[in-house]
């Protein structure tokens, strides 16, 4: 009953509360429910909601634990790409020591703000090959392959060409306008200014056999490439998922967006939740933010500084009727701060990021039990995948400064003061010019057997490897077959030369930054702690399978061609880090110094079958329960050759239609508003709802019918209503009680609530109400006769209420549970009536359908009614006022009732 309670109190808010306006205010009031709950309102966060709202008849409400930025040039504009890394709108996470490598911990920036990690990102745009989708498919996920993702991708973007054909031509630019998307949120397009080193760089890997993909977003994903950006191509800013997907949707009064709040745990129907969750407590980690801060260029030096300015079993979960429900999310602004809850009458969706995610789900009892056990959360579901099988791309930087002054260079914005103020100048005037080449998009995507001649044995010794040997000790069965399914399908692709293995990040300054691209090792993250504001324990692992490692070496090796073909000897490049006499160990150390994260953390709660350690369905639903997704980075199985922003935009793309689907012909909670206008004697109750029917979803119902309910003489006057198809029976289709034998639910109406107690025509029978319940089923609710419907008095305080409760065993149809039987007839409090079973040929099932099909039946309703003029309480008065108030408080309670039946239906 701890949850009935919540719910009761927060909806009893809905005659108080005014509805929230738009914007992203930590203060804003909300309404206590809505139909979806979005956690996190970064990229997939902000897409989901979008979309979702849409529709006007629902209601949306994206929770975002960081701020809104404000506009600053730092984030806007393109020069400062990675500046931003590391401040205010930065998690500030680390990793824990990564004893594979040196034994140091690594910083891992995550967007905390309004638009999550697009607004700190470096801006590339691609999409990686379609292989990398087509093997999702093949893990178990239909409708997954890039086939299925080519629609959402176009959908995500507006795409621009590059400006100039002279341009294109040089830098060997081109575009299919079939994979592209033309009238997509987000503006994808190419700066005002190239560097000409991109071109020398090009020329090489041409020249050693690496070709060109002259549209890196057609699905082809090895070769050098010139990747787009999300950039303006009018004003030359960044488009982010802030100014994409919200700013120029603001003024919806469906979506709702708040921030500086921060999810402490998901609500789970029936279950007591995370107890140190919902503890308000000081002297801890106050916001949830780690302690690094990344102060390293973004990709490699000398052109990032800124300008001056356990045991499981495949069949665990199967989709069936008892899945968990999600009724809410719990919040609040910081660790001392008071926990707030707000419920969704639909769906929870999970947008927080890869890490942010599992650390959720674990927090709310949805993870290994044996780590929930550990920091001693109650297990909801024991779903061993949450937080394992991280995958991230890691980068070593390199550094060949090139010596040929002749090529204007990015450091020089960093080092030369006239130059970069007339590159401001430029900017400001013209939009063009280099501040507008901030990220560093000539990359390029070499497949193994094209730069190796040990291309063969490395893949070999993968194939041979133990599958256990480099994985976290102490997986799960399910984790350890899920991987080799990945392992074969690495081995398989990585041998074609089609198949990027690592990408090179040329920064036009002398970095030539590699990257493991479609990584062999496996990460985790796990909490530490029931606190919700302790970050959780990040370990990805990076290059922990020696098949990583040994690709970084043959990627270091095959760079020292690329400097010495004869287009690169042209910048007159020194050989710094490594230097060129370097053996392998040598490489070797330098790769373990220099591991760093190219802030792509995925794979955490994958899309995959239970078999395969999966947590998510192909629908994004978490196994085992009913309406709780995961829309992020988290669910990618197998991480693309790409960097994730476009990915993950045409993921939750994608989400918001299959939610969409999957919610098609659900109407919204009947109820969402309540109100008590006149006196205790003659008050008129008006219950208020966004549900609309069309004329094609449910027959009519004869205008002005009116079914008497309610004791009490109150009644509802549904004036030309209209009743859910799905709530009716097919013999009858007007008739209020349809048969909805399925009906489960833990949630019997409040002790006060008999006024209200629905009333089948069919029956005359009436559901009485209880202060305490020991079995709360429906299927116990015992009825008495409507002769004895004078019984149920309000008290007129809370004093007389205590005193107006008088105990008597009730015999529950069918059971042997003792239930208290509260009734109230002034100062005597005797009992009134007795109790009966329920008649013949109609179940509680029915009387809660019967309520329910009439009060979803229109989309305002006016109940009047006429209560006796003198409420009797212990004084003998007769207080207005207090009888107004109680009238009101029953109204809201009733709608809770209602609403937390309708939900379970």
């Amino acid at each position: 009953m701890q949850d009935v309670t919540s719910v009761i109190v927060a909806l009893l808010a809905i005659l108080a509360i005014p509805v929230q306006g738009f914007g992203c205010d930590s203060n804003a009031p909300l309404l206590p429910a809505y139909d979806y709950i979005v956690v996190g309102c970064g990229i997939s966060g902000l897409v989901v909601s979008n979309r979702l709202s849409e529709d006007p008849s629902v209601t949306v409400l994206c929770i975002e634990a960081g701020v809104a930025d404000h506009y600053e040039a730092i984030i806007q504009n393109p020069v400062y790409v990675g500046a931003d890394v590391g401040g205010i709108y930065d998690w500030d996470l680390s990793t824990v020591p990564q004893t594979q490598l040196d034994g140091a911990p690594r910083p891992l920036p995550q967007g905390k703000v309004l638009g999550g990690g697009s607004i700190l990102n470096a801006m590339v745009w691609n999409r990686g090959g379609q292989d990398d989708y087509d093997v999702w498919e093949t893990l178990g996920n239909p409708g997954w392959g890039w086939d299925g993702m080519l629609p959402y991708f176009k959908k995500s973007e507006t795409y621009t060409p590059v400006y100039s054909e002279e341009i294109a031509r040089q830098y060997s630019i081109t575009y299919d306008s079939v994979v592209h998307g033309t009238d997509g949120p987000v503006q994808v397009s190419y700066p005002k200014y190239f560097y000409n080193q991109s071109r020398n760089f090009f020329d090489g890997l041409n020249q050693l056999g690496v070709p060109t993909q002259f549209d890196p977003n057609d699905g082809t994903s090895a070769g050098a490439a010139f990747c787009p950006t999300d950039l303006d191509p009018n004003n030359q800013t960044r488009s982010d998922a802030r100014r994409s997907y919200y700013d120029p949707y603001i003024s919806r009064n469906n979506l709702y967006v708040i921030c500086g709040q921060h999810v402490t745990q998901v609500l789970i129907e029936g279950m007591a939740g995370n107890g140190q969750a919902s503890n308000p407590a000081s002297g801890r980690n106050s916001d949830g933010d780690g302690s690094t801060s990344q102060t390293e260029p973004l990709f490699g030096t000398g052109s990032n500084d800124p300008p001056p300015s356990g045991g499981a079993t495949s069949n665990r979960f199967t989709r069936r009727s008892k899945d968990l429900r999600i009724t809410g999310v719990e919040y609040a602004a910081n660790s001392s701060a008071p926990r707030q809850r707000v419920f969704a009458t639909r769906e929870v969706i999970i947008a927080a990021g890869a890490l942010h995610s599992a650390q959720l789900l674990q927090l709310s009892g949805i993870g290994p039990s044996t780590l929930l056990q550990s920091v001693n959360i109650t297990v909801a579901l024991d779903l061993p995948g949450v937080g394992n099988n991280l995958q991230d791309h890691c980068l070593v930087g390199t550094f060949y400064p090139y010596n040929n002054d002749s090529y204007n260079s990015p450091g020089e914005l960093s080092t030369n003061a006239t130059y970069n103020a007339e590159a401001e100048l430029e900017y400001n005037t013209y939009k063009t010019g280099p501040w507008t080449a901030g990220s560093p998009n000539g990359l390029a995507f070499p497949p193994l057997p094209l730069i190796s001649n040990n291309s063969a044995s490395i893949l070999h010794n993968a194939s041979n490897q133990n599958p256990v040997a480099y994985l976290p000790p102490g997986l799960d069965p399910t984790l350890i077959a899920g991987y080799i399914a990945q392992k074969d399908s690495l081995v398989q692709r990585l041998a074609q030369k089609t198949i990027a293995a690592y990408e090179i990040i040329n920064n036009n300054a002398g970095s030539l930054t590699l990257a493991v691209m479609h990584p062999f090792s496996r990460g985790t993250c796990h909490i530490n702690s029931a606190d919700p504001f302790q970050p959780p324990s990040i370990d990805p692992r990076w290059l922990s399978n020696p098949i990583d490692k040994q690709i970084l070496i043959e990627a270091m090796l095959f760079n020292r061609q690329i400097l010495a073909t004869p287009p690169m000897t042209l910048l007159q490049p020194a050989q710094f880090v490594p230097p060129p006499n370097a053996d392998e160990a040598a490489l070797i150390q330098i790769i373990n110094n220099g591991i760093r994260t190219v802030y792509h953390p995925s794979g955490t709660c994958a899309m995959l079958p239970l078999a395969q350690g999966g947590v998510l369905d192909p629908r994004l639903r978490v196994w085992g329960t009913d309406n709780l997704r995961v829309v992020d980075a988290s669910m990618i199985p197998m991480i693309p050759a790409a960097h994730l922003q476009a990915v993950v935009y045409g993921v939750a793309e994608k989400a918001a239609d299959i939610i969409k689907a999957d919610n098609y012909g659900i109407q919204p909670s009947p109820v969402l508003s309540a109100s008590v206008s006149g006196n205790a004697s003659s008050p008129t109750v008006f219950l208020s709802s966004t549900s609309t029917i069309s004329e094609t979803e449910a027959p009519a119902v004869p205008a002005n019918t009116t079914s008497s309910l309610l004791g009490h003489g109150i009644s509802f006057a549904a004036s030309g209503s209209r009743l859910f198809s799905s709530a009716l029976p097919s013999a009858s289709p007007t008739s209020l009680v349809p048969d909805v034998s399925s009906l489960t639910t833990d949630i019997v109406p409040p002790s006060f609530l008999s006024v209200f107690a629905p009333v089948p025509t069919t029956s005359r029978g009436l559901l009485s109400t209880y202060s305490s319940v020991t079995d709360a089923s429906p299927s116990n609710i015992a009825v008495t006769d409507t002769s004895s419907s004078l019984a149920a008095q309000p008290p007129a305080t809370t004093e007389s209420a205590e005193a107006a409760v008088t105990s008597s065993e009730v015999s529950n149809p069918g059971t042997d549970t003792t239930l208290t039987k509260v009734v109230s007839s002034g100062a005597s409090s005797s009992v009134v009536g007795s109790s009966a079973s329920i008649p013949p040929g109609l179940d509680s099932s029915g009387l809660i359908s019967s309520v329910l099909a009439e009060l979803t039946s229109a989309a305002v309703y006016t109940v009047s009614s006429a209560l006796p003029a003198a409420l009797p309480n212990s004084t003998g008065t007769n207080d207005q006022a207090i009888q107004q108030q109680w009238l009101q408080d029953a109204v809201s309670s009733f709608i809770n009732w209602l609403e937390s039946v309708f939900r379970l239906t």
